[in-house]
């Protein structure tokens, strides 16, 4: 290997603070070391301890509860406050045209999404940990919720009794569906937002690790697909049943195909226009950031055209223009959500609660690091589960954060909660003010705003070329999640992806990569043999990696690898002794049975020169078998291998279980039947508490074949090789 000048400098560092010491195994080392009193607490104790209360204790728990009254008293007024009046008011803004858009999403009047854009974001004020993210109603969840309500209250009921006779009764069954649905999204809210606040009482907060950023990215994908198809129909003007469960989007495709001919053109060319104006607005804000002091609000924008558009050219009477409606001024009593709706939608507020902290955690880790702040995911949990649990006593349904609001609260200079307390303060002013000033907005507008924003999901498609390039299973996971989720539903799409992702964890541990190990010349560092070409095997011994835990899954592949890698197969070793020695025992037989007849050759004999001949063959064993004499037949040598030890590098081991100790076991015992000498190096502390745990060692598998690393391993390797050959040689 090649060392530049500076490598030389580093090397005569290093050597200063190298020190010789002996070869340890982790018997040796143990036995100097003097361990801490770690005596288990009984359940008695820790029950005890945790019911203790003190001062200080209580104070740590309040503030941990509700994060405001840290932050809140140290406030920077002037500083901060002028940021998030600004952040505040700008993600407002969005916040508006995006809780009526989505509350079609969610299948609900429009107004209720202007609640779930005031009570949540409040509240989120007073117990997130996140000073950046905007809490609020969000396309993929809002559509989670939609599939449900739809499900529980479809629209097939509608064509019952229903003619041109009755439009009386059909205003009061619309009536009455809407006032249903609301129900079973308010209820659905308080279960995902208790069994979120159960999540993060229990400190459950790293169930999000399972949901991997494939696969969280191929199911936001699938639901921008569910959400676009579902506004189709507002686009295009056409009336049709919404559909939620498997193949929903298919169906709805299917139906608002079916009727393009009953196409609006009015709702048409609105929804187009406006689909335009956000397209152009959004190129200038991407564009020009750097030099707009805040984004253009083109959402609210549209929405103040459309509805002036709407309301000057009565766009409803004279074009049949679907319009948002009855928007009631004030907010509403609060109400006990439906309880005896709870088993019905138990299995979606599972999922809805799960990929609403998902969501939201990931966000918010994202600033955190690029501000330099640390969040809670338990204090997460807790705040998003008293937001939609509190949040549905006030008729609003499901949040969570919302990737475009938080990006702008953030762009705009936000440094804490504040910017979103005010952005919930400007809802609050339009629901008790000028809500109804939006009644007559298009939904087509509504629309044109949910598509728009889809946009960045639908860059998402490139994820599957930037995947391929990188990992395959993660390519895998994502399309399954895409897939199922398009084709299943949400819900079942999102169960079906997340127990793939942890059937691919028990592929790739059942299949680790396996290596032989080398060292680089004059160091104690030792690397991959095939990757690396200054780095040499030392001879005579092998050193084998695997890069996964050893248990009942992969321990067969382990012991199969590890014959493959090393070349040292010990049954096909033993294998070719017996054959050797059957061999062997024909060729003796078959010497002596010639030394028979050659004495019997010699009485029956009358010649001189045979008879001289045989005598001096008999006498001398010199009669030939194979070319080779008795005398050399009696000299057996049994085929051995050039490897005298295998050493077992345990560093990326994490566990062990039964079945990978006797594996190991065995290991152990089958490779001293062929004379190979088998070490295991840097075996961490938790796993030699398992193998002791497990009855791993015994009277032949002592401690002694465990060392501190594998320079160790291999010193004492060389070690006891070379005593074991001086002694053959002096015997």
């Amino acid at each position: 290997m090649e060392y530049t000048q500076e490598h030389g400098a580093c090397l005569e560092q290093t050597q200063k603070y190298c020190v010789e010491r002996p070869i340890y195994n982790q018997e040796i080392l143990q036995g100097q070391l003097r361990r801490r009193d770690r005596t288990p607490q009984t359940l008695r104790q820790k029950i005890a301890h945790s019911c203790r209360c003190s001062s200080k204790k209580a104070k740590s728990y309040l503030y941990s509860f509700l994060p405001i009254l840290k932050w809140l008293p140290s406030y920077p007024v002037k500083e901060y406050l002028l940021g998030d009046i600004i952040s505040g008011i700008s993600t407002g803004v969005m916040q508006l045209p995006q809780g009526l858009a989505y509350a079609l999403l969610a299948a609900v009047p429009p107004v209720f999404g202007l609640y779930s854009s005031f009570y949540p974001v409040f509240l989120y004020t007073f117990f997130g940990t996140s000073k950046h993210i905007s809490i609020g109603t969000f396309a993929v969840i809002s559509m989670m919720v939609g599939g449900v309500a739809v499900r529980q209250v479809p629209d097939e009921v509608i064509s019952v009794g229903y003619n041109a006779t009755n439009t009386t009764y059909a205003s009061e069954y619309y009536s009455n569906r809407d006032f249903k649905r609301v129900q079973v999204a308010v209820t659905l809210a308080f279960l995902s937002g208790i069994i979120q606040l159960c999540l993060g009482l229990l400190r459950f907060g790293f169930v999000a690790i399972y949901l991997t950023e494939p696969l969280v990215r191929g199911f936001t994908t699938a639901a921008a697909v569910h959400v676009f198809t579902s506004q189709l129909k507002y686009l295009l003007g056409v009336k049709t049943n919404r559909y939620s469960g498997p193949l929903s989007v298919v169906y709805s495709i299917v139906a608002v195909f079916s009727k393009i001919t009953t196409t609006n053109v009015a709702a048409l060319i609105v929804g187009l226009t406006c689909i335009v104006l956000l397209l152009i607005g959004k190129e200038i804000n991407l564009r020009y950031k750097k030099k707009l002091p805040v984004p253009i609000p083109m959402e609210i924008i549209v929405v103040i055209i459309g509805t002036g558009v709407s309301a000057g050219m009565n766009l409803t009477e004279s074009y049949g223009v679907d319009v948002v409606g009855n928007i009631p001024q004030g907010l509403r009593a609060p109400a006990v959500p439906e309880i005896q709706l709870i088993p019905a939608i138990f299995v979606d507020a599972i999922a809805i609660a799960i990929v609403g902290f998902s969501m939201a955690v990931s966000m918010a880790k994202i600033f955190a690091l690029k501000h330099g702040y640390t969040i809670d995911g338990n204090q997460e949990l807790i705040a998003l589960g008293i937001c939609n649990s509190v949040g549905s006593f006030f008729q609003s349904f499901s949040v969570t954060c919302s990737m475009s609001r938080s990006l702008v609260q953030e762009s705009t200079g936000g440094k804490t909660q504040i910017a979103g307390a005010l952005s919930s303060i400007m809802v609050l002013l339009v629901i008790v003010a000028i809500g109804y000033l939006f009644e007559p907005l298009p939904q087509t507008v509504l629309a044109a705003i949910v598509m728009v924003n889809l946009k960045g999901m639908f860059k998402q498609f490139g994820d599957i070329a930037h995947f391929w390039k990188t990992s395959k299973i993660e390519l895998a996971i994502w399309v399954v999640a895409f897939v199922a989720s398009l084709f299943l539903g949400l819900d079942y799409g999102l169960l079906t992806a997340v127990t793939f992702a942890m059937i691919t964890v028990i592929y790739r541990t059942q299949r680790p990569q396996y290596r032989i190990l080398g060292q680089i010349p004059d160091t104690d560092i030792y690397c991959d043999v095939e990757e690396y070409e200054e780095v040499k095997e030392c001879p005579g011994i092998k050193i084998f990696q695997a890069n996964a835990s050893l248990y009942f899954a992969n321990s067969e592949s382990y012991t199969s690898a590890l014959k493959k890698k090393t070349g040292v197969d010990p049954c096909a070793i033993l294998a070719a002794r017996r054959k050797a020695q059957k061999k062997h025992a024909r060729e003796i037989k078959k010497a002596n049975e010639l030394k028979k007849k050659a004495v019997l050759k010699l009485v029956n004999s009358s010649s001189n020169d045979v008879e001289g001949n045989v005598k001096h063959e008999i006498a001398n064993d010199e009669l030939p078998v194979n070319g080779k004499s008795l005398d050399e037949l009696e000299h057996f040598v049994e085929p051995e291998t050039n490897i005298h030890s295998l050493i077992l590098d345990f560093t990326p081991v994490n566990f062990v279980d039964s079945v990978g100790a006797k594996t190991l076991k065995s290991i152990i015992k089958e490779y001293k039947e062929v004379s190979v000498h088998v070490c295991i190096a840097s075996c961490s502390g938790p796993v030699m508490n398992e193998l002791t745990r497990l009855n791993f060692f015994d009277d032949t598998v002592t401690r002694e074949l465990l060392f501190h690393s594998i320079h160790d391993a291999v010193l004492a390797c060389q070690v006891k090789h070379r005593s074991a050959s001086q002694t053959a040689s002096d015997l």
